[in-house]
C-alpha cells in the first residue's frame, strides 16, 4: 500500500463536529470539549456532554501534560501501513484536565518500562500527512 492509499484510509471521514479537534492538532494545538453547564470534559468529539447530555460545550486547550493509564504493544500491525513500526504502543491516556483518549507512546526503547500513572507529554507528529497526538514519558 502507497503511502498515498494509506493516508487515505486511515484519514478520519471530514466531520463538522470533530473537524476542529483536527485542525487545531494542525495548528499545534491539542484541545477538548468542555461542557460549559457541568463542566465536564471530553474526548472524542460529540454534540452532547456525556454526563449531563447538554449540549452546552466548547472548546478548551489541553496543556500537553497527561499520565498513563493503561496499554497495549502491538506485535502485529492493526493495518498493513503499521507494519514497519512493528512493535508499537497504543495506550489510553488522561489529560491533566481529564479527558481521557486512545493514543501512541513515543520515545521509549522498552515498553516494559513503563507504568500505570506515569507522566507524559503531548507531541503532535505528522503522519500520512496530518498531524495527530502522541505521547512520550516525562
Amino acid at each position: 500500500m502507497t503511502d498515498d492509499n494509506a493516508a487515505a484510509a486511515l484519514r478520519p471521514p471530514e466531520d463538522p463536529l470533530s473537524d476542529p479537534f483536527w485542525k487545531s492538532l494542525a495548528d499545534g494545538r491539542l484541545t477538548f470539549q468542555k461542557c460549559k453547564h457541568c463542566g465536564n470534559s471530553w474526548l472524542p468529539a460529540r454534540g452532547e456532554c456525556p454526563k449531563c447530555l447538554q449540549s452546552d460545550w466548547a472548546w478548551e486547550n489541553a496543556s500537553g501534560d497527561a499520565k498513563l493509564i493503561s496499554w497495549i504493544v502491538y506485535h502485529r500491525a492493526f493495518h498493513p501501513a503499521f507494519a514497519d513500526r512493528l512493535p508499537y504502543t497504543v495506550a489510553v491516556v488522561e489529560l491533566a484536565e481529564g479527558p481521557r483518549m486512545t493514543s501512541n507512546i513515543v520515545g521509549v526503547a522498552d515498553p516494559e518500562t513503563l507504568k500505570v500513572d506515569q507522566r507524559l507529554r503531548l507531541t503532535i507528529e505528522q503522519d500520512f500527512g496530518m498531524a495527530v497526538p502522541r505521547f512520550i514519558p516525562v
